[in-house]
C-alpha cells in the first residue's frame, strides 16, 4: 500500500514562504486563486458558540489529513476544518485505487492512512502553519476573515473510542502544548521571529462522531454520552442517509434522479438506525448536553452504501460508498424532515454533494458548517471552493445584505414574516 509520509515541519515552513516569493503559490496552489475574503462582507458564523469567519470547510476525509491539506483548505476560503476521522485501527491495508471521482463519487477507503499519533501531529502542524502565515502579513487578508476552527472526528465504535490510543488523541487535541513546543523548535532560523507566536494549544473541544454503517443506535448514544461526560466535548452526530427509509431513498436516487444503475442493498437499511430510533437518541442526548452545558447537534450526512457495479475498484470490494451530487438531494430531504420535528432546537452540520451550484442555497438554510469532500477531489482541487463565494456574493448583492445572518433571513423572501413573528420590523434587517 502506498504510504503517506508526513513532511518535516521546518521544510513546510520554508517551502511555504519561498514558494510564495518565487512562484506566487503555496504548495502548488496559485496565489491568484486564493480566497482571502472580500471588503464589506462578513461571512462569519457561530459554531458551538465560537466564531468562524465562514461556514465553509473541508469535510472529514482524505483532503484533511495532512498539514498541507489544512493550509490549502484555508487558502481556498475554508474556515471550519473537519479533520480526518481517527480510529484505533491505524494499520489498515487500504485497497488501491480507493476513490473514484469519474462520475458522482465512490470510495472504498476506510480511515485511516496515518497512525493516530501522526494525525495529531499533522493537525497541530497545519494549525501552526496557518497561524504563521497569518502573522507574516504576506497575504492581503480581509480583517474579519482570519478566524478558523478545527473540528475533530473519531470512530467507529465505543470500544475503539475508549481505547488508550484514541483517548490520548482526544486529550492531545484538547491540550496540544507538548506538540506545539516540539514544532516551535523546528521553525527554521530564517523565520525565527515566528517562534515567539502564541500558538493555539487547545486545538479543538468539538467533535463530530463518525460511526460505521450499521452501528446500533444504542451504541451511538453510548458513544456520545461517553464523549460528553469523559471528555467534556461539544458533539455532532453524523447520521446516515438510510434514515429516509428504503422506499424514499430508492425513489429519490433511482426514480427522481434517474441513477438506474445504482443499487442500495437491503442490508444497508436493516442494519442502520431507523428515523424513530434516531429521533429518540437525539432528544435524550440533547437533554444530557443541556444538563452538562455542552453543545450538541446533528450532521447530514454520511455516505451511502451501494453495490459495487463498476470495474474501477478491486473485485474483492462488494460494496462501495456513494458521495457527491446524488447525496445532496438525500441530505437536503433529511434536513427538511429533521426540522419539521425539531425546528431550530439543534444545529445542523451539512456535508453532502456541496459544490458551487448549491453552496449559496445551503448557506441560506442556516446550516453550519457546510463542508465539502467530493468536489475538492476533482480537477482544480482546493481552488474550486473560491467559486462558491462568487455565487454567494452575487446572491448577497442582489438582496442588499453584507452578512450571513441577514442573508439567511432574506434569502427566501420570508424576512418580513419572520420579524413580525418576533415583534420586530423588517427595517431592522440591514446589510
Amino acid at each position: 500500500m502506498a504510504e503517506l509520509i508526513p513532511h518535516p515541519f521546518g521544510a513546510l515552513v520554508t517551502r511555504m514562504f519561498t514558494e510564495l516569493e518565487t512562484e506566487k503559490s503555496i504548495f502548488d496552489y496559485p496565489q491568484k486563486k486564493f480566497f482571502i475574503g472580500q471588503s464589506g462582507r462578513d461571512y462569519s458564523v457561530k459554531f458551538h458558540g465560537k466564531n468562524s469567519s465562514s461556514p465553509l470547510g473541508p469535510a472529514s476525509g482524505p483532503q484533511t489529513q495532512m498539514a498541507q491539506n489544512l493550509v490549502l483548505s484555508w487558502l481556498g476560503g475554508s474556515r471550519i476544518m473537519e479533520l480526518k476521522t481517527v480510529q484505533i485501527l491505524d494499520e489498515l491495508e487500504i485497497p488501491r485505487p480507493c476513490i473514484d471521482m469519474q462520475t458522482v463519487g465512490y470510495n472504498v477507503e476506510w480511515s485511516q492512512e496515518l497512525r493516530v499519533e501522526q494525525s495529531l501531529h499533522e493537525y497541530v502542524k497545519g494549525a501552526m502553519l496557518i497561524e504563521i502565515l497569518l502573522a507574516s502579513g504576506k497575504l492581503d487578508l480581509e480583517e474579519n476573515f482570519g478566524d478558523v476552527l478545527y473540528d475533530m472526528s473519531v470512530g467507529y465504535d465505543l470500544k475503539g473510542i475508549q481505547s488508550d490510543k484514541v483517548r490520548r488523541f482526544i486529550e492531545g487535541m484538547l491540550d496540544a502544548s507538548e506538540v506545539v513546543e516540539h514544532y516551535r523548535k523546528q521553525i527554521p532560523e530564517q523565520y525565527r521571529q515566528f517562534r515567539n507566536l502564541d500558538f493555539q494549544t487547545k486545538l479543538s473541544d468539538t467533535l463530530t462522531l463518525s460511526t460505521f454503517h450499521g452501528c446500533p443506535p444504542e451504541e451511538i448514544e453510548k458513544i456520545i454520552d461517553y464523549l460528553f461526560r469523559e471528555h467534556g466535548l461539544n458533539c455532532i452526530i453524523k447520521l446516515n442517509p438510510t434514515l429516509l427509509g428504503k422506499d424514499q431513498v430508492r425513489h429519490l436516487l433511482n426514480g427522481i434522479m434517474g441513477y438506474a444503475d445504482v443499487h442500495v442493498p437491503d442490508e444497508a437499511f436493516e442494519n442502520d438506525a431507523t428515523w424513530e430510533q434516531a429521533q429518540g437518541f437525539v432528544e435524550r442526548l440533547g437533554l444530557t448536553a443541556k444538563t452538562l452545558g455542552l453543545g450538541f447537534g446533528v450532521k447530514f450526512n454520511n455516505t451511502l452504501i451501494v453495490e459495487n457495479h463498476r470495474n474501477f475498484f478491486p473485485d474483492t470490494e462488494k460494496v462501495m460508498y456513494l458521495s457527491g451530487t446524488p447525496l445532496h438531494v438525500l441530505g437536503i430531504n433529511l434536513v427538511k424532515q429533521f426540522r419539521e420535528i425539531f425546528g431550530d432546537q439543534f444545529p445542523i452540520s451539512f456535508s453532502a454533494g456541496i459544490d458551487k451550484t448549491n453552496f449559496a442555497d445551503t448557506v441560506a438554510l442556516g446550516l453550519t458548517p457546510i463542508t465539502v469532500c467530493s468536489d475538492l477531489l476533482k480537477v482544480g482541487g482546493y481552488s474550486r471552493s473560491s467559486a462558491y463565494y462568487k455565487e454567494l456574493n452575487s446572491r448577497m448583492d442582489n438582496l442588499g445584505v453584507s452578512d450571513i445572518e441577514s442573508y439567511i433571513l432574506k434569502a427566501y423572501g420570508n424576512a418580513e414574516q419572520a420579524l413580525e413573528n418576533i415583534g420586530l420590523g423588517v427595517g431592522n434587517v440591514s446589510g
